[in-house]
């Protein structure tokens, strides 16, 4: 058995529930991937930053990435780049408590892993010891493939990032999709191979044209996980925000299943009108004397 946290959407109080022990983990997910063609069964992967979302998507998810996103989702910074360890530790922790069955994995922020394998370990096991999450996720190909092997060497699980790779931003130039040279289509592939035979047990492809997503599909071992890629990569992620349409202006490769920022709107300012109508409360929301 292990113990979880449950929120009592009455309080949005956490409190210890008993759980069986069901999580998903790294070699499960790695074991998809049995040759060449496309995975079976496709990894289903979602942002979550917040305990209650968490619980929301679990049931749905094989993994749930807890990504630097959270600095522009949550925080309203203008890149991923001044996202803290911290930060990551304290969403981390709160994802892994609202979920019992994904694999979790927390996003290594820039400046947490770059220095040296060392310091990497360092960061990487604070991360989870802080939370009990599963793995870490961190970018870049050839130059991290060393530090990706001594975590693995280790036991700490790791997911690799390739393409367009946020962390980059200022020496990428921008946002733009990646690989549409052939220059750029061999590092990019020379990336996510090294990353791949260096342990990652799984790897996100990110903002890369198509036929590149499927080649390294086809030749790298572990499963691969599109955002911005392809279909015929072995699972897609996106950021839970995206999806659900709480922004204005999302990224190409992202559909939209929802529209919840006009709902939640339409909702604050039905309340406000109430409030200021004195509508709101009613005898239904306020106590009686005895």
């Amino acid at each position: 058995m292990s113990t979880t946290f449950t929120l009592d959407s009455a309080t949005s109080r956490a409190t210890p529930t008993p759980a069986p022990m069901k999580r998903l983990t790294a070699p499960a997910i790695l074991a998809r991937k049995t040759g060449p063609e496309p995975v079976a069964e496709p990894v289903v992967m979602l942002t979550a930053y917040t305990a209650r979302m968490a619980q929301l998507l679990d049931p749905h998810c094989d993994m749930l990435l807890v990504g630097d996103s959270l600095g522009q989702v949550i925080y309203g910074l203008p890149s991923t780049i001044p996202v803290s360890l911290e930060m990551m530790c304290a969403h981390g922790a709160a994802v892994v408590r609202g979920s019992w069955h994904s694999v979790v994995v927390i996003d290594m922020p820039f400046g947490s892993y770059e220095a040296s394998p060392q310091h990497a370990f360092a960061s990487a096991a604070r991360i989870l010891k802080e939370t009990g999450a599963a793995a870490v996720k961190l970018e870049g190909g050839e130059a991290m493939a060393e530090t990706v092997a001594f975590l693995v060497a280790r036991g700490i699980p790791v997911v690799g990032h390739v393409g367009l790779t946020p962390q980059a931003v200022n020496m990428l130039g921008g946002y733009a999709a990646r690989g549409r040279s052939q220059v750029e289509e061999q590092k990019i592939v020379r990336d996510a191979t090294s990353v791949a035979d260096a342990g990652a047990f799984a790897l996100v492809i990110e903002g890369v044209v198509e036929p590149i997503a499927a080649r390294i599909t086809r030749e790298v071992a572990c499963p691969t996980i599109g955002i911005g890629a392809s279909a015929q990569c072995d699972g897609q992620v996106l950021v839970i925000d995206d999806m659900l349409g709480m922004f204005e202006r999302t990224a190409r490769f992202v559909k939209r299943y929802e529209d919840l920022a006009p709902r939640i709107t339409a909702a604050a300012q039905a309340y406000a009108c109430e409030v200021r109508s004195r509508a709101f409360p009613t005898a239904a929301e306020t106590y009686a004397p005895k």
